[in-house]
């Protein structure tokens, strides 16, 4: 299906969307085989719990790379791309299967955090090939809930085999998964090449959202919503452990909080696409965010079901957040608009600078659980640029008019 709308010139596939579903499945696996393990791994490489150095330089390298990544794009085309940083990521995999010195194997995470994201990054642009604006809310709901029931399953499995067979079976795991990726890829997905012809440099595309206050608002929410995740993805394993849970116990709990962004993101783009719109259901996702990460601060139970429940809590607000962030910005921008989303997904590199940088500070003069302090007053702070949004208007307010 062909439309026209606002210049922008969109065609739902959905052959290749349903493909890009089986893709996004065993990313959102493989990436939540390493995720909440990651920071334990550096921690042990450091031999301490302040790993916020690894992080930033991961962080600061990807967000250059972001920025030029449209170039890249134009050169190779969307496939090529993908294959690029999907080999990248089987090479430092198997790399860190044989490596023994303890510096060289976080040099090789940090390279594998940094093409992880990259690819992340390729595969969104593709999604958004295949999309159209009046079904975005319901596209990119599916694919999160897709991805993320591959998330669902990592945290558990990850335990486990950190528990038997150490961080060489994380790898070799995460390896398996990415070689399937791959060859999925290669078959179906190596005429995806887009149209993008764009000469804009860095300055030219920083204007472009700077003059488009929707967008940059919408930037600013999703700042906040990756400033949750990764002080959550860095700290809160290490707060756990140090409360004496074990491996085991944390990825029961973590598995828990992750089920909202299976159960909550895909009905919940149907309502902004058809009932609501985005803005006020954006608004209600921060509050709950960031109240519930304030409670992590006061609780001192010692049992893992109470803090499954208040983690759980906190990823309702954040998939709440999560889709209708992509509901919104997607709605403003099409396919050829690499140059936008590349910026757009700038959040969670910029995210991570600024997490690891003031955790970083904050962990010289106070206990790890001001963490949580932190995270609840950050998340607060989108707030503001959510009021400002102007909200998109669903089907049911268009027909209204009508």
């Amino acid at each position: 299906m062909i439309k026209k709308k606002d210049k922008h010139l969109e065609h739902a596939d959905e052959k290749k969307l349903k493909l890009l579903s089986v893709i996004s499945f065993l990313f959102g696996f493989a990436q939540a085989l390493l995720l909440y393990v990651t920071s334990d791994y550096f921690s042990q490489q450091l031999g301490s719990h302040n790993v916020s150095a690894f992080y930033f330089i991961a962080y600061v390298i990807a967000l250059l790379g972001l920025l030029n990544m449209h170039k890249l794009v134009k050169l190779l085309g969307k496939s090529g791309a993908f294959f690029l940083f999907f080999l990248l990521q089987i090479y430092l995999l198997f790399v860190l299967i044989f490596t023994k010195q303890p510096i060289w194997g976080a040099v090789l995470m940090m390279l594998y955090i940094i093409v992880n994201y990259f690819a992340w990054t390729i595969l969104d642009v593709i999604i958004e090939e295949y999309s159209e604006d009046k079904k975005s809310g319901r596209i990119r709901g599916f694919h999160l809930m897709i991805l993320n029931a591959g998330v669902l399953l990592g945290p558990f499995l990850s335990t486990e085999i950190l528990a038997t067979l150490g961080y060489n079976g994380l790898f070799i795991a995460t390896l398996s998964i990415n070689c399937l990726m791959f060859v999925i890829g290669l078959f179906g997905l190596r005429g995806v090449n887009g149209r993008f012809h764009s000469k804009l440099t860095v300055k030219d595309i920083g204007l472009k959202v700077l003059t488009n206050q929707n967008v940059l608002n919408i930037y600013m929410i999703s700042l906040a919503l990756e400033v949750f995740f990764a002080l959550m993805i860095i700290y809160a394993p290490l707060y756990l452990l140090g409360r004496g849970f074990s491996w085991e116990q944390i990825g029961i709990a973590f598995t828990v909080m992750l089920i909202p962004f299976v159960l909550l993101e895909y009905p919940i783009g149907i309502l902004a696409d058809e009932k609501f719109g985005e803005k006020e259901m954006i608004i209600g996702g921060l509050l709950i965010m960031a109240f519930s990460s304030l409670a992590i601060f006061f609780v001192s139970s010692n049992s893992i079901f109470v803090w499954a429940a208040i983690l759980l809590l906190t990823r309702v607000g954040a998939a709440t957040v999560e889709i209708l962030r992509d509901s919104y910005f997607y709605k403003k921008i099409d396919g050829r608009d690499v140059d936008l989303i590349s910026f757009f997904r700038t959040t969670r590199a910029v995210a991570y600078l600024l997490a690891t940088g003031l955790s970083a500070m904050l962990l010289i003069i106070a206990p790890m659980k001001y963490i949580f302090l932190l995270i609840a007053g950050l998340v607060l702070l989108g707030v503001y640029p959510a009021f400002r949004l102007v909200d998109n208007k669903s089907e049911e307010e268009l027909k209204a008019e009508e």
